[in-house]
């Protein structure tokens, strides 16, 4: 089954034009231009479907930046608030030497 070779007809299927002949009439040439500029709204819609994802993953990333380092912000805030109750704390106690 693999060694069938299948048969090549005489049929010109999908063979390439070339544009710069003067040959070609007004409605191949239409009809090529037509072509390409489906072909360019094929290509931007699937190059704006990738800018659009890339745009939200790395919007992502920078808000989960900024969020990280709010709330680390946010624990600092806390560690200073313990140090200054113990420092607090420290200055009202007994006045000993070792102060």
């Amino acid at each position: 089954m693999a060694d069938k070779i299948p048969q090549e007809s005489g049929a010109r299927i999908a063979t390439r034009i070339d544009i710069s002949k003067p040959g070609l009439t007004r409605e191949q040439m239409y009809f090529i231009r037509h072509i390409e500029v489906e072909q360019l709204k094929k290509k931007t819609q699937m190059l704006r479907t990738r800018n659009v994802v890339t745009g939200l993953a790395i919007g992502a990333i920078v808000v989960g930046i900024y969020g990280y380092t709010f709330f680390s912000v946010s624990q600092e805030k806390i560690m200073d608030e313990m140090d200054e109750e113990a420092k607090r704390a420290r200055l009202q106690g007994p006045k000993t030497g070792a102060n």
